[in-house]
């Protein structure tokens, strides 16, 4: 089934997607609501769904993301080939550091930021250098902690496709302080166009476990990446089983693949030693699309205004004992 949030006549409802139409759930139901509950209750609730005679078209709704508020969002950097890229790219040197072979790392970002599948996308303050990357997010459908990775394929309610913008030039001196992404990370991600249950894209699972799923970019029209889910360095069951060594994934919770080779422009500059294409700017329209899931199209707008911030006061007092 293919599970949609979405905006009509100024309500906020959750619907099941079939073809072109979508068949609304009772007002108030939400999809977080659903999956928190356990069990089969998303399906049960779906299925309810499809027996009415009450449909709304795709085309006359805005969609939301699939999960508007996900309790949490990891994000893994799960491609080898992005890894080369983006390092060419940040520090001058196509190389991937031992360190990521030993596990699949990831960053927690903003779950307050999340953009539906074609909002505008605004370039984020003081940013010069906007960039694009092409992921998909699997969505836990049920709590578990200390999994095997067969045991964390059953925790897997379903997938949707990610985009996780990143200012390149804020993300760059973050780096350098090692506490991780901040202000480079935290102003927009997209979800969507929906979310697609585990069981139908099972048939697209390799003999290795991976789902090979055709993911593709273009910008202002023009193809530019092409890679396919299976070129991942972990399946979803390996992450999600690290993702829960010593803690709880918890229902709603979305982890990202990580982004594809050749799926950000920072990849394409790096292996071109320059920025071709050039940055984002207002204007441009960044189109992704994973087969199996959909496609997600959005259009940076302008930000706001620069707004000033002082820089760190040296101590100039003496310490107290």
């Amino acid at each position: 089934m293919r599970f949609a949030t979405y905006e009509f006549q100024g309500a906020e409802r959750a619907g099941v997607v079939l073809e072109d139409r979508i068949h609304p759930m009772p007002a108030g139901v939400t999809l977080l609501s659903l999956i928190q509950e356990g069990g089969d209750a998303l399906r049960e609730e779906g299925v309810r769904a499809l027996a009415g005679s009450d449909t709304v078209a795709v085309a006359d709704v805005r969609l939301l993301p699939p999960l508007p508020t996900p309790p949490s969002i990891r994000d893994f950097v799960g491609f080898e080939a992005h890894i080369e890229g983006v390092s060419k790219s940040l520090d001058g040197l196509e190389h991937v550091p031992e360190v990521w072979y030993r596990a699949p790392a990831f960053y927690f970002t903003n779950p307050h930021a999340c953009h539906g599948a074609y909002d505008d996308v605004a370039v984020p303050e003081n940013c010069q250098v906007l960039d694009f990357e092409i992921e998909v997010a699997a969505v836990i459908g049920r709590s578990g902690r200390d999994l095997t990775s067969e045991q964390a394929r059953e925790h897997i309610i379903g997938y949707t496709v990610f985009n996780d913008w990143s200012a390149r030039d804020l993300q760059k001196p973050e780096r350098e302080l090692g506490l991780g992404f901040s202000k480079g990370k935290d102003f927009a991600n997209t979800l969507g166009p929906w979310l697609v249950t585990a069981d139908e894209l099972e048939h697209r699972r390799d003999a290795d476990g991976y789902l090979d799923l055709e993911m593709t970019v273009t910008l202002n029209g023009t193809l530019i990446g092409r890679d396919t889910l299976a070129n991942a360095s972990w399946t979803f069951d390996e992450m999600v089983a690290y993702a829960s060594r010593g803690t709880w994934v918890r229902p709603g919770d979305l982890l990202g693949s990580g982004t594809c080779g050749w799926g950000a422009l920072a990849e394409h500059w790096g292996r071109n030693g320059e920025r071709t294409p050039p940055p984002l700017k207002p204007g441009d329209q960044v189109t992704l699309s994973v087969e199996g899931i959909g496609t997600i199209s959005n259009r940076i707008v302008p930000g706001s205004g620069p707004h000033p911030l002082p820089r760190a006061r040296k101590r100039g007092r003496t310490p107290r004992p």
